[in-house]
């Protein structure tokens, strides 16, 4: 029986719009409330750090994507310079990094409704679950439209806030909470008001703020010229991180106080209630509504097809391989959508914790995709370096900014093991790693006794 194709109906338009509406989500507009009151206004400096840091594992990964045109995904690169294990471990982290994305984006997206109603989080979390779910099995295309629309609003809200922003400063005017002004940066305890411990615990929250960074590159890897896309894609990664995450927050701090904002509601919404417009307040909420539904909508539609692709490559039960008449892949999306509820679960059952346990959880499997990224490139500039020699899109400053680049990640897991907050999440973590290693363990033992 010939191999069921999913149907690629994501126009350009689609792609560039959601690849850049994809850096910016939930990390931002609810986590980054969260990452303030902990660090102050030295947050900036956090989201330059990891954002720079991870440009590296991006142009890392450009040259890697661009050295073979026969690289269809991240689980091809580890596999070629790691073996299968790593393929089949990042194959599957890879997915878990998405679905505990998804997870925090639906506990968001109750956190967002309690600014109308004052109902259990869990409740409107299950609700959107439902509607995306059906959604997800319509055709390709009305996700791609759905998409564009979201990632264009969330664009345009940054843009109105640093206008608006600059505007408020250039006026002079004031806040119930005092005067906009550049001095709020540093009036307030300085700029690191909780000294440096604060500012290094913010970091687990900036981490996962760039979750999904590395989409960028992959999706530009699909199109019709990568030699030309995916540079163009990577080298714009610093002009978007110190624009709308830089900018906005630079914005926010000098609009309002960092001792002003809510670990618990989005600094944006809180800005514009502080402005004194309820009803301007009111639709930014309404934004970050969709922003986040919208971001479980992509961690839906990815998850179903890394378990799609995961099926193909003999990596997972070939039960996922099957497409409905839509093309979409039904039963890794089911699948894939009931594992995202368990985030409706913890809203019910711990609404307090919820949003970061599983932030700490989704950052510390990607750091673990991301480290991959970057020893498959050590290995290729040590084992290929007649590939190396060739390439057109060279990463900077290598070997040196990726042991740089390993050794923050690397401190960025000692800051989460120190934290009360993430400790737990950082211990259970591993269940996950061992859990895939006996599985390959098993699969291996399986493929000698068929002689494969």
């Amino acid at each position: 029986m010939a191999q069921q194709e999913l149907k690629r109906d994501l126009s350009n338009r689609h792609v560039q719009l959601i690849a850049i509406g994809g850096t910016i989500g939930t990390g931002l507009f609810l986590g980054s409330g969260k990452a303030i009151q902990m660090a102050g206004p030295s947050i900036i400096f956090a989201y330059l750090i990891m954002g720079m840091a991870l440009f590296f594992v991006m142009r890392a990964l450009g040259e890697l994507l661009l050295s073979n045109a026969g690289y269809q995904s991240l689980t091809d690169i580890a596999e070629d310079y790691l073996g299968p294990w790593a393929s089949f471990v990042t194959g599957w982290t890879y997915w878990f990094c998405w679905i505990m994305t998804a997870m925090a984006d639906v506990i968001a997206v109750g956190v967002y409704v309690q600014y109308w109603f004052h109902i259990p989080q869990w409740i409107p979390a299950v609700i959107c679950l439902l509607i995306l779910l059906g959604l997800n099995l319509l055709t390709v295309k009305l996700f791609g439209e759905l998409e564009f629309w979201f990632a264009l609003i969330k664009v345009i809200t940054i843009l109105a806030l640093i206008a608006i922003g600059v505007i408020l400063l250039m006026a002079g005017f004031k806040t119930d909470s005092g005067a906009v002004t550049i001095q709020n940066l540093w009036e307030h305890g300085g700029l690191f008001p909780n000294g440096i411990s604060g500012f290094l615990l913010s970091f687990q929250m900036v981490v996962f703020a760039y979750v999904g960074v590395e989409l960028v590159g992959v999706s530009a890897a699909e199109t019709s010229n990568p030699e030309k896309n995916i540079p163009s894609a990577i080298n714009k990664i610093p002009l978007r991180i110190l624009f709308f995450y830089v900018g906005a927050l630079i914005v926010l701090l000098c609009i309002n106080p960092w001792t002003e904002l809510n670990a618990a509601e989005s600094p944006f919404v809180k800005t514009f209630s502080l402005i004194g417009i309820p009803i301007a307040a009111g639709i930014i909420n309404f934004v970050v509504l969709t922003s986040a539904a919208s971001a479980c909508n992509s961690g839906m539609f990815s998850t179903s097809r890394i378990l799609y692709n995961l099926s193909n490559s003999d990596q997972g039960p070939a039960g996922f391989a099957k497409l409905n008449k839509n093309h979409v892949p039904r039963n890794a999306l089911f699948v894939s959508t009931l594992v995202i509820s368990a985030g409706a679960l913890l809203s019910k059952l711990i609404p307090e914790q919820a949003f970061g346990i599983v932030t700490t959880i989704s950052a510390l499997c990607f750091i673990w995709v991301w480290s991959i990224i970057l020893i498959c490139h050590l290995k290729y500039k040590k084992t290929r370096p007649q590939l190396q020699a060739k390439s057109t899109f060279k990463a900077p400053f290598t070997p040196f900014v990726n042991y740089a680049v390993l050794t923050l990640f690397a401190a960025v897991l000692v800051i989460m093991l120190v934290s009360e907050e993430t400790r737990p999440s950082l211990l259970l973590t591993p269940l996950w790693f061992i859990l895939l290693f006996i599985l390959y363990g098993n699969r291996r033992k399986k493929e000698k006794k068929e002689g494969i």
